[in-house]
């Protein structure tokens, strides 16, 4: 499986950005799609994430600011970044799975990132 993401940028506190993410290969058996960050000198998070049968999850970080979605029938997903502060200035990761609800150990398969820059 492989998979490409793109939409990430330079973009003011306050601002959106959309990432998307399109996989490719051997998708048959994927269920879930999400999106992972990294910032400098932190640890990686788990942004959000999108089953098959369309159950969302999110980190507390950035709910009621960001949503997730996806397209089934060509394995894309979305993350709609609105509200942006600096602090989601990070390094995004797309990420699939065969689970359902995948533990970080559990998502197989992960896009070369994204950076997401948000300036104060």
């Amino acid at each position: 499986v492989q998979l490409q993401a793109s939409g990430g940028g330079l973009v003011q506190a306050g601002g959106s950005l959309r990432l998307s993410c399109a996989a490719s290969g051997s998708i048959g058996s994927i269920n879930s799609m999400g999106w992972y960050r990294q910032a400098p000198e932190k640890q990686r998070e788990r942004v959000a994430y999108i089953t098959n049968r369309g159950k969302t999850n999110y980190a507390d970080s950035v709910k009621g600011r960001f949503t997730i979605s996806r397209v089934n029938a060509n394995y894309t997903v979305y993350l709609q970044m609105n509200s942006l502060k600096p602090e989601d200035t990070a390094v995004y990761y797309c990420v699939a799975s065969d689970y359902e609800r995948p533990a970080i150990y559990e998502w197989e398969f992960w896009g070369q990132g994204t950076l997401v820059t948000v300036s104060s």
